[in-house]
């Protein structure tokens, strides 16, 4: 099987809705504009649409020809704050705010299987089509859960797919089991006591032990975790200071964790605020950790993995493939993928700028081939 006729006739008009979605892209829970267009396009289908669950989502409900499951499909619609410098004629007019990782490309591929299965309607079951705000760290997917989304809209499996500037077109992968890392944020406030720079003696300087901090931070992983479990320890952001002569009362670092072993996680979470208490003991400061799981372990289940990759053969042959490959990246499907049983693929396309670039480019080609994916999952597993 190939990509239908069908979807590649309206693949100028996807690429017309992922440039424009491109041009004006939106930050998490805000994207008010974004999700406007997805509700006109689904209602301009005949879809039934409900908005406003988890603030800026849209999820539209499709039946098919027959009695059958109920399948989920979902794509995420926020931007990152990054200035773009592409030099696209279609490039971010929002500045600092970029679609640098491809969620313009994910919603337009779940509107045009939307239409695709609505034209057709030739599929059992009822489709559900879960456009997701804010994934890039804000919860978005929690957001939705706790709004009741797979309570007034119960699937029996969910699905949904990345791009992946791999540089390989039509290539697709899927790691069943733990596939992606979960993750947590963290931020330290160090409260030490600030004095002139000419008289160190007189204050306690925040800079040292914050640099001190750091350091014993990172022998964490390096001395308490088993080198084959798979853990990362990153401190992102030191700041402190605004003036040459001042010793700063006050230093903040920021990071992350990313992680597949939620014990082996427990533990450095626990050995971090230790040494958090033991650092502020020893130099008399005050030391205030707050850290937040923000991702779940994106998990696909084994069975619907080989059946997504099995469609996926249909569409592509060998260039789909299953794959051992854990990512240290993080997806808030995962917490969707908690309630209900599904599985998550990586679509190559042309391109080697990594995502989260200011230079990143998606290719267009991919489009059809992502909307024939989503598609074919729904009229294959209605049917299960």
């Amino acid at each position: 099987m190939s990509i239908p006729q069908r979807i590649q006739d309206f693949a100028a008009e996807l690429t017309a809705i992922r440039h424009d979605l491109h041009e004006h892209p939106e930050l998490g829970f805000e994207e008010i504009r974004t999700s406007g267009i997805v509700a006109e396009h689904l209602k301009s289908l005949g879809i039934e649409i409900t908005t406003g669950l988890g603030k800026t989502g849209v999820v539209g409900v499709l039946k098919g020809n027959r009695p059958g499951r109920t399948i989920g499909l979902r794509a995420d619609m926020d931007a990152l704050p990054i200035h773009e410098l592409t030099n696209l004629p279609y490039a971010s007019k929002t500045p600092g705010v970029m679609h640098a990782c491809g969620h313009d490309a994910h919603t337009t591929i779940l509107l045009g299987a939307a239409r695709y299965l609505s034209e057709t309607r030739d599929f059992a079951g009822t489709v559900v089509f879960i456009f997701q705000p804010a994934e890039e760290g804000l919860g978005g997917a929690r957001r939705m859960i706790a709004d009741g989304l797979f309570k007034k809209f119960p699937c029996d499996e969910i699905y949904g797919l990345h791009n992946w500037p791999s540089g390989n077109p039509g290539v697709i992968n899927i790691t069943p089991g733990k596939a992606l890392a979960g993750a947590d944020f963290f931020d330290i406030t160090l409260t030490a006591k600030g004095c002139h720079a000419a008289a160190p003696d007189a204050g306690i300087d925040s800079i040292v032990i914050a640099s001190s901090l750091v350091q014993q931070l990172q022998s964490i992983v390096s001395r308490n975790v088993e080198p084959s479990d798979q853990i990362v320890l990153s401190v992102t952001q030191f700041h402190a200071g605004a003036a040459y002569n001042v010793l700063p009362e006050v230093a903040t670092l920021a990071g992350t964790m990313r992680y597949f072993n939620r014990d082996t996680a427990a533990m450095v979470r626990t050995r971090m605020q230790d040494l958090c208490a033991g650092m502020a003991k020893s130099y008399g400061v005050q030391i205030a950790l707050d850290m937040r799981n923000v991702f779940d372990v994106l998990e696909n289940d084994p069975t619907l993995s080989e059946a997504m990759i099995d469609v996926a053969q249909g569409l592509v042959g060998t260039k789909a493939q299953i794959s051992t490959r854990q990512v240290m990246g993080s997806e808030d499907f995962a917490d969707m993928l908690q309630v209900v049983p599904g599985a998550y693929c990586m679509v190559g396309h042309a391109g080697a700028v990594p995502l989260h670039n200011p230079g990143y480019v998606f290719d267009d080609a991919a489009l059809p081939l992502g909307v024939a994916l989503l598609a074919r999952m729904v009229e294959v597993r209605g049917e299960a």
